[in-house]
This record gives structure tokens, sequence and C-alpha cells, in this order.
């Protein structure tokens, strides 16, 4: 999630939620769970499985300082790769990057701005190679002070092409060569998926007269994904992304018409960051086109291995501001999708399906959505969203299962679900099952507003929530309603009172965290915790920090990633093999502009903007990352 992109734009939550006053001082030991180690506060780590010398094994590098320059930094004994940037081409015979002559067609051809997830997806299809894969990005923004010389105020038609060819997602080969990675220009694989490609829209809610437009009156056909945050992968080789903060994109009269309600919940004011785009583009007219964002806001899945494919946007998974949507295969071979909805005062959701993984190409088509319910006594509930159920009925102005989907926020709302402090990331622990809600932060709540799973007013510096799954036949059960919960972390600085913070584990000077953003679990099931804010919060630079899940060193975060100035990091991900970590580096520079900027990193050339980048880290000995 981008922090700058955040502030554009919020949800309006009406949420009365009552207040718990006690929140977190006296929360009780899990029953049974006392064998394992004691929940409490701090939750369970391990199910009650001795991980110990996996996920409880303390990461192993020497931990770096704070950072405010204007450059990255990795440990001693590490290498990281610049792999891909902003501009670069990805395509054999596409141009070089030119910002002051770049057009739309050519950034068709090029890596995309704002890289945010990654995915690995190893070559061949269904293997665990670690030398040669797809790398999966997501492009969330393009910014035109950074990117345009001039900074203008206001953009031509091709600079509005430009910015709608550079988000999306890129899919390019990649193969290790040595210490170095390269990128395969000529790849087969290689493809953009940008703001024009064609999309399939499908699920419950396809073909409903709320996604019909006069470019596509069945309302089954879509063009282009846009503000694409964090995302995952399925068991059988698609990847999700995950379309974010759409109201930034639609410009005219929100207040008008019968959509006027539904899109003051997801903050679409008719004043966008892109609203130029409108000038020339009517599918971005609110006045003209009034239904266009209710056919963005979805997950969409892609198919990396096949480039003539079609990207299909899941409606069955509802519509939010996703930050993610990753996946877990259950006890019985049902699959769960998880995501958060990141704006302040949102929810956690979870998708499951009604057949086994890798039964249907149209698996994500046919399940059930929940919204989470936080309990003070260290429960959590999961409530179906079902048209029909409970108060989801005409009564309410859910006409259908359609209508449950595109208002999904309504939908938990009504519902009782728990609002939370930017839901983010949302990942499963593959080695013990658990669920890591990540909460970045909320400033804006209040104390009246202080819930069990949300302990703090105004919190600058965020959370982590991990969710307990039962088990059935010695495996985590996904697919259950009820589990139990507790804090992973209560980010911040522990050594200030004022701060709030919690670790069952205290760590180092420079290892408390602040704005955690995206987690991702190396092989040793160990979590790596990006951040997005510190700069805000702490007054030094975004980083990556690890951490055992569980063990005498459970939650002791320590630095091992330290981003330029400005920038945010993102995306964590890991070889199979935990020998390569691929990084994000988004938006360095922000708040600046290409003629002035505070950053020209990873060039730092006079002539070139900074670039957002994927990083390839490596260990210089070759072993695994964190040992």
């Amino acid at each position: 999630m981008d922090s700058f992109e955040e502030k554009d734009g919020e949800a309006v939550n009406p949420s009365t939620e009552p207040t718990i006053r006690e929140v977190i001082s006296r929360r009780m030991v899990l029953k049974g769970m006392a064998a394992g180690g004691a929940f409490g506060l701090f939750g369970c780590g391990s199910m009650g499985i001795d991980m110990v010398g996996s996920s409880g094994a303390a990461p192993g590098f020497t931990e770096l300082p704070r950072s405010t320059d204007d450059t990255h930094h990795v440990p001693p004994g590490y290498d990281a790769q610049v792999l891909l940037r902003q501009g670069d081409p990805i395509k054999a015979g596409a141009p070089d990057y030119d910002p002051r002559t770049q057009t739309g067609a050519q950034q068709e051809q090029q890596f995309g701005t704002d890289p945010d997830f990654i995915a690995f997806m190893p070559l061949p299809k269904g293997s665990t190679n670690s030398d040669r894969g797809l790398l999966g990005v997501n492009h969330e923004n393009h910014r035109a002070a950074i990117c345009f010389p001039g900074n203008p105020k206001q953009l031509t038609r091709e600079q509005c092409e430009v910015q709608i060819a550079a988000q999306g997602f890129s899919i390019v080969e990649i193969a290790r060569g040595g210490s170095q990675w390269l990128v395969l220009q000529d790849s087969g694989y290689n493809r953009r998926i940008s703001g024009n490609t064609a999309m399939r829209i499908s699920g419950p809610a396809a073909g409903n007269a709320r996604l019909r437009t006069h470019a596509d009156p069945t309302g089954t056909r879509s063009l282009g994904t846009l503000n694409n945050c964090a995302g995952g992968t399925t068991p059988w080789g698609t990847i999700l992304t995950a379309e974010e903060n759409i109201q930034n994109y639609f410009s005219g009269d929100a207040g008008k018409g019968p959509e006027a309600a539904a899109r003051k919940r997801y903050a679409i004011s008719g004043k966008g960051r892109y609203r130029d785009w409108a000038r020339y583009f009517d599918r971005f007219n609110l006045d003209k086109e009034p239904n266009e964002p209710n056919r963005f806001g979805w997950i969409v899945e892609i198919d990396p291995y096949d480039p003539a494919s079609t990207p299909v946007k899941r409606t069955a998974l509802g519509r939010a501001a996703h930050e993610c949507a990753t996946t877990a295969v259950s006890h019985d071979g049902r699959v769960a999708v998880y995501s958060g909805d990141d704006a302040r005062m949102e929810f956690v959701y979870k998708f499951v399906t009604n057949g086994k993984a890798g039964s249907s190409p149209d698996l994500l088509d046919h399940g059930t959505l929940y919204v989470a319910r936080f309990e003070a006594n260290g429960k959590m509930r999961w409530l179906p969203l079902v048209h029909g159920q409970g108060p989801l009925t005409a009564a309410n102005g859910f006409a259908s299962q359609a209508d449950v989907l595109i208002e999904m926020r309504r939908a938990g709302t009504l519902l009782g679900a728990t609002p939370m402090d930017r839901p983010e990331d949302v990942e499963p622990n593959p080695l013990t099952g658990n669920i890591y809600v990540v909460m970045t932060f909320n400033e804006r709540r209040t104390a009246a507003q202080v819930d069990a799973a949300n302990p703090r007013a105004n919190n600058k510096y965020g959370h982590i929530v991990e969710i307990i799954p039962p088990r059935a036949g010695g495996k985590p059960d996904h697919t259950a309603t009820e589990c139990d919960w507790g804090f992973f972390i209560v980010a911040g600085n522990p050594a200030d009172p004022s701060h709030g913070a919690r670790y069952a584990n205290p760590p180092s000077a420079n290892g408390w965290v602040a704005a955690p953003d995206n987690v991702a679990f190396d092989p040793k099931g160990r979590i790596w915790i990006s951040t997005d804010g510190q700069d805000d919060a702490g007054g030094f630079n975004d980083s990556l920090y690890a951490a055992a899940t569980s063990g005498p060193a459970r939650g002791a975060t320590r630095c091992f990633f330290t981003s330029p100035v400005g920038s945010e990091v993102c995306g964590p991900e890991f070889t199979p093999d935990g020998r390569t970590l691929f990084l994000a580096v988004q938006h360095p520079g922000d708040g600046s502009s290409f003629d002035q900027p505070s950053t020209r990193w990873p060039d730092f050339r006079p002539d070139l903007p900074p670039r957002g980048s994927v990083l390839a880290i490596t260990k210089a000995d070759g072993g695994e990352i964190g040992t």
C-alpha cells in the first residue's frame, strides 16, 4: 500500500462498534495451548507444534542501523542487484526508457512504474526450480511529478496514455547466471498487463446491470487493471493481483445518480489524483460512464504460463481496496483466499472455495465469502457475506449476491465486522498454517473506537494480528468459521512508553518496527516484514525486518534492509531454496520532483528520475538468506 495514495482519498466506514476499555492487559491463555506455549497477549506461534529450529530459528545477519540517506543498504556479506527498473525494456526490440519522449505504446513494452507485489513462478511449471522462473510484479501508481520533467500541472493526452500503460502488471522471465540474475528479454512469456488490457469479468457480479457500460453492455468484459498493490499465488500456478485505491481514477459529479451512496463508501469523490484522464477517455468520466468504478476494486487472476490467456476479474472474492489475495489449502483440499481492505476502519476477508484445488479453472467463482469479527475473549469469527442471510436482504438494498459483492464494505458493516487499522497484507505461514494480518497504522482511530484487535487510539505505528485456525486431521482448517487470535507484535519503540508498543521478545534499538506493510515467510517459516511510512512514524527510511515466529526469539525483529529516502519497501518474495530474496522499492524520492528530486536512485544520473525497481538480494557465499 502506498501511504501517499491513502491521503488522496479515504473510505468512510460509519461503524459504531462498542468501545472496549481494557483491551490487551488481561488476555487469557487459550484452552489446550498451555503445553505449546502461552497464547496470551502475543498469540501462539506454532499451534502447539515444536517449530524451534525452523520458524523458531532466529535470523542470522549483522543488523543494519537506521538510514535517512538516498540509497539502499544490505548487511555485510549480502549483494543487492538492481534487476528491473521503471521503463526497462522487457521485450526484444523494445525502446530504451527516455522520460522526455515516453509514449504509452513504448510503456506497454517496458517495465511499469511503482512496483509492489512480487511473485516468483518457477520454470518449468509445477517445479521448485530456484534458478529460472517468471517474475510477476504489480505496478501500483504513476507519479507525474517524478516521472515527467517540468512537473506538469495538467497532463496531455499522451502523458495520460503513459500513466495508463505504466500501471497494472509485468511478467518477465529471469534466470540465475552465476552470482547474478538475468532478464531474458526475448522470452515468449514476457508481457505487460496494463490499464488497457482486455479482462473477463466472472463470478456472481458478472453481467449485473451495475457493471454495464456503453463500451460493454454485457457487463462481462472490462478494460484494464489499475492500482495493483499486493497479491498472491494459487496452488494451480496462477497469480492473483489486487486492485486497491480505485477512487483516484474517476472525475465528475460523484454525488449524482443511484451509485452516489456506494461511491461515498469507496471514497470516490470525482476529484481523484488522475483526474486528467477523464478529459480524454470517457470511461473515467462519471457523468458519461457512471458504472465504470464498479468494474474496479476486484481480485484479478492471471496465468503467467500462458501468454495468450485473458486475465479474469473474480467477483466472488468481493470488491474493496484490496491489498492482497493470498491462498492456503485446507485440510480437505478446499482453498481459502485471504484479503485485507486497506483503508482505515475497514475489514479483513476470506473466501473459501466449494471445490478442491485444481478441480476447475473457475474454482474462484464458486464458494463462500466471509468477513472477520475479532472478539475480546481471544476468539474470532468469520461471518458469511451471503445474500438473503441476516441483514443482507432486499430490505437493506441488496437485491442479489452481486449487490453484496459490489458493496462488500457496507455488507460487512451490517454484519458487525471489526473495523481495523488499515489491514494490508494477510499471509498464512506455510509451515504452521497461522495467518498474519498486518495493520499499517490508523492515526484517526479515537479512544472511543478502541477495540480488542485495535488496542490503540491514534495508532501511528501499526500492529500484526495472528489468527490460529483449528486443526483437522493434523492440518490447519482454513474453512473454519471460528478461530483463535492474538497479537504477534504491537509495533513502535518499546523503549518509549508513549508508543504503547509490545513485543514477545524485545527488538534491538534498530530493530523495532513502524508502519508494517507486507510480509513474507522464508523456507524456515520466519517472517519478513516490510514497511510503508516509517519516515512519518519514526523519522527514518522504510526498511525490511526479520523475526522468528515461534520459540525463544519469537517476534524479536531485526533490520535487514533499508531503502532510499521517500520510498517504501514492498513485495518480499523468496525463491524456493531461500537463496534469493526479491524486493520492490516503490516511489523513491516521493514528495519531490523530476527536476529537484531527493534522490536519483538507482541510476543517479541527472537525465533520469528516481525509478521504482526490483532488487535481487543474495548472500555472497551463496547460502540461504538470513542464515
